[in-house]
Formats: structure tokens, C-alpha cells, sequence
């Protein structure tokens, strides 16, 4: 075996380097150091996510093993998205991280959490359905146990049980799939099964579906969907912004190469009517659902379960703008959920309130919070001049396609949806800003500097990609990129 070809691998390597690097601190350093672990993660971290964007050498296409491992300037276009997620998560939950009760586990947190991500990375990078697996798995089983990290919550450990069974379940699902298609394919290069599966036409339907259910579960795709509100809200809220937005990114990412690239040749006779349903129930459900909620977590639980049916439009497109729209969608996805998710960890660490009742009157008490609370909504909701507009036009755009008349139609729903979830996002604005109690439940106080760097960033992030929107012409080049690492015989 040539191990040479692990060199390929340099952002692989250099995460690994960092959770080494953050292993062996945490295990031989003293527990007199305050908040030596956090900063040291987030430095290295940080350094990794420049080196991301800076390397050179990142941004050449490479293949190994083989051909199971592909890295091109969209791969890494990609795992730069879910750097910049993962770092604000990082900063973002340092108050938490470093309080008292979390002084002997908060290594086994950044460990465990830099860990999902390069299981999420081999997913993106992986073109053999063998290293996919691998990739699932690594970046599913430990965020089973950061769902239960907070040990002494009843609602943690519940959440941990309906996340690890689904989780499992879903990977069944998905193998099973798996098993239909190499029956039928001989092989598990993404590249080869396209070009092998030309007859069993009633087994590749079925080997479909399976596919797209065990996707289904980690994406949060109704039917799909029970176990997302009982996790998020059980769940501590730093690992339920890093659930909601970077392991639905992965995600959503993997299942655009592998219904594009394995599948794209039925594309118009099997899958696309499958998708078409799940975007419709899923956008319409999570909305339904959304308005009913009164604890925020739940609330935003919902929205995501909604925003993940948007982000299946890029997947729909099955084309170099919809994966440019993708990406996009998600880099703005991140800034905003990673806000809202922001604002409310902050309330929780200081008062322990997660209910929507509870931000009655924020405004008079805390208006900085209540500021980038209502951005967060206005960009979730797609209310211009805010980045989320432009993110929905560009996926809007992606899925409307010459030609494909059902594809309008489902923009439409997709439309009425987003009027729609304008009522219950601004609830939440109406709470803040115009439902006056006689005191506010949450009192004045002042968020940690890591808080309020987090937040500054996802602020500056919604502001920015709103008005720097040609942004995403950058991402759609990228994308048309080395196609055959892609679209393979899709692109033909």
C-alpha cells in the first residue's frame, strides 16, 4: 500500500492533528487552568479553518485509495462552510463549557465534537459507498453521547435514547439500502453503480427509497422527522446548534453527490417524484408544527425540520447551480440559526428560560440580544435586504428549471411555506419588541465576551452575505468544478 496517498488527505490530517493536540493537553495538563482547554481548541481550531481557505495546495484535485477519497476545490469549498459553523459553535459555548459542573468533561466535549467533524468530512469527500459508511457512523455514534452530556438532566438522557435509536435505525435503513444496490450493481464506486444498475427496475426503486429514508433521518425529513424536537430540546443547547446546523449541512451535502452522482440517471423516472413529496412535507409540516411551539428550542427545532425541506431544493436541481445554492444556503443557515441559538444559550446559561413567553419585553431589558434575536428572524424568515432572502431567491432560482413544469409548482408551495413561517418567526419579534409586561421575566445582565463574539460574528455574517450576495456566483464556479467528481455520468 502506498501511504503516501494519505498526504491527499490535508484537512483530514489537519483536524486529527488538532484533536491529538487537544487530547493530550486535556489529559496531561493541570485542572488549575481555568479556561486553558477552551482557548487552546479554539486557536487551533481557527488556525485550521485559515488554513482552509489559505492552503494552496487545498484546493487541487486529488483522488485516493483507489478512487474511494476525491478532494477538489468544491470539497474543500464545503468543509471551509462547516469550519466557520463549527468555530462559532466553539466560541459560542465556551461559557458553558467552562462552568463548574462541566470542569472534568469538557475535554471529552471538544473531543467528541472535532471527532463528528471529520467523520462528516470523510462523508463529503467519500466516493465508495465503504468509506461513506465509515464517515456516517464517526460522525453519528458520538453525538449520541454529546446529546447526553448533561448528566443530570432527566431530558437529556431521553433525548440521547431517541437519538441513538434513530440513529441506528436510520443506518439499517440505509444499509439495507446499500445491499439492494450492490445486488444490482456489483460494486460500491458511486462513479460505477450508476453505469451497472440497468435492469431490476422494481429493486431500484426500492433500493431508492431505502437510500433516501436512512438520509431522511439524519437530515430531518418528514416522515422522518420525530426524534428532532425531543433531542433539541433535551439536548444542551451548544450541541443542539451544532446538530441543527453542521450535522445538517454534512448532510445535506453527502445525499446532493449521492442522488446526483449514483443515482442521476433516474433522476426524472424514480427520484425526483420522491423528493418532490418529501420537500413539500417537510417544508409544510415543520411549519404547522412551528406554530404551535412555546418552548424555543422546539421552536427552532421545527424551523430547521422546515429549513432542511428548502435545502433539499438545491438537491432537486441536480446541478452545478443547485449545489452553488446549496452551499450558499447553508453558509447562511449557519450565521443565522447560529444567532437565534446564540441569543438563547446566553438567556439559558444566566436564567435557565427557554420559553418564548420568557422574551415578553427583552427589548426594555436586554436590546442588544433582543438586535440580533430579530436579524436571526428576519434572515430565517427571508426578509430582504438580509442574507436569508438571498438564499431563498438563489434555491428558488436553482429548482426552477426549463423544461420542468412540476418543478414550478413545488417553488410555489415552497413560496406559500415562507409566508407562512413570516408569522411565527416575527412572533418571536413581537415578544421582544411590542408584548410589554409590567417587568420583564428576563432580567438586565451582560453576556460573557465569548457570547458576544459569537454573536457579533453570526451579526456580521447575516449583514455581509446579504449585501455581498455575488458571493454565491463564487460558489456556483467552484461547484462547476472537476464535474466528474461530482455529477459523474449526470453531467454527460
Amino acid at each position: 500500500m502506498d501511504y503516501s496517498q494519505f498526504l491527499a488527505m490535508h484537512q483530514e490530517i489537519g483536524l486529527l492533528l488538532v484533536i491529538l493536540i487537544v487530547f493530550l493537553f486535556d489529559t496531561f495538563s493541570s485542572r488549575q487552568i481555568p479556561r486553558g482547554l477552551s482557548m487552546l481548541s479554539i486557536v487551533l481550531f481557527a488556525v485550521l479553518t485559515v488554513f482552509g481557505f489559505v492552503c494552496p495546495v487545498c484546493n487541487e484535485s486529488v483522488s485516493a485509495f483507489g478512487g474511494m477519497y476525491v478532494a477538489t476545490p468544491t470539497m474543500t469549498a464545503i468543509k471551509n462552510i462547516l469550519n466557520v459553523g463549527v468555530l462559532i459553535v466553539l466560541i459560542q459555548s465556551v461559557n458553558w463549557a467552562d462552568s463548574e459542573h462541566m470542569r472534568i468533561r469538557r475535554g471529552e466535549f471538544y473531543e467528541l465534537l472535532l471527532i463528528t467533524l471529520l467523520g462528516m468530512y470523510f462523508m463529503i469527500s467519500a466516493r465508495h459507498f465503504l468509506l461513506f459508511i465509515i464517515g456516517l457512523e464517526t460522525a453519528s455514534l458520538p453525538l449520541a453521547a454529546l446529546v447526553a452530556f448533561d448528566k443530570n438532566r432527566y431530558e437529556s438522557h431521553e433525548a440521547a435514547v431517541k437519538y441513538i435509536l434513530t440513529a441506528v435505525f436510520s443506518s439499517a435503513v440505509f444499509m439495507m439500502g446499500l445491499s439492494f444496490v450492490y445486488g444490482l450493481s456489483g460494486t460500491l464506486y458511486f462513479a460505477d453503480i450508476a453505469a451497472s444498475m440497468a435492469q431490476g427496475r422494481a429493486m431500484l426503486i426500492v433500493a431508492v427509497a431505502f437510500v433516501i429514508a436512512g438520509m431522511g433521518f439524519k437530515l430531518s425529513l418528514v416522515p422522518f422527522h420525530m426524534w428532532t424536537a425531543d433531542t433539541y430540546q433535551g439536548a444542551p443547547t451548544a450541541i443542539t446548534s451544532y446538530l441543527s446546523v453542521i450535522s445538517k449541512g454534512a448532510a445535506a451535502f453527502a445525499f446532493f453527490v449521492i442522488m446526483v452522482q449514483v443515482f442521476g440517471p433516474y433522476y426524472g423516472r424514480i427520484w425526483e417524484w420522491m423528493l418532490y413529496a418529501l420537500i413539500i412535507l417537510t417544508i409544510t409540516v415543520g411549519n404547522l408544527f412551528a406554530l404551535r411551539q412555546k418552548n424555543m428550542k422546539r421552536f427552532l427545532a421545527f424551523s430547521s425540520i422546515s429549513q432542511a425541506g428548502y435545502i433539499m431544493l438545491g438537491v432537486i436541481a441536480g446541478s452545478a447551480q443547485g449545489l452553488g445554492s446549496l452551499m450558499y444556503y447553508v453558509l447562511v443557515y449557519i450565521f443565522s440559526n447560529l444567532a437565534a441559538f446564540g441569543v438563547i444559550s446566553a438567556i439559558e446559561n444566566k436564567t435557565g428560560r427557554v420559553d418564548m413567553d420568557d422574551y415578553n419585553n427583552l427589548y426594555s431589558t436586554n436590546p442588544r440580544l433582543s438586535f440580533a434575536m430579530m436579524l436571526a428572524m428576519f434572515s430565517l424568515a427571508g426578509i430582504p435586504p438580509f442574507a436569508g432572502f438571498f438564499s431563498k431567491f438563489f434555491i428558488f432560482s436553482a429548482a426552477v428549471q426549463p423544461g420542468t413544469p412540476e418543478l414550478y409548482v413545488l417553488v410555489l408551495i415552497a413560496l406559500i411555506n415562507t409566508i407562512i413561517s413570516l408569522y411565527y418567526y416575527l412572533l418571536v419579534v413581537k415578544a421582544m419588541f411590542i408584548h410589554n409586561t409590567e417587568a420583564a421575566v428576563v432580567p438586565s445582565f451582560r453576556s460573557s465576551a465569548s457570547e458576544r463574539l459569537g454573536l457579533v460574528i453570526c451579526v456580521a455574517g447575516i449583514m455581509l452575505l446579504g449585501v455581498v450576495s455575488l458571493f454565491y456566483s463564487d460558489l456556483v464556479t467552484t461547484s462547476m468544478e472537476n464535474p466528474q467528481y461530482i455529477f459523474g455520468l449526470f453531467a454527460n
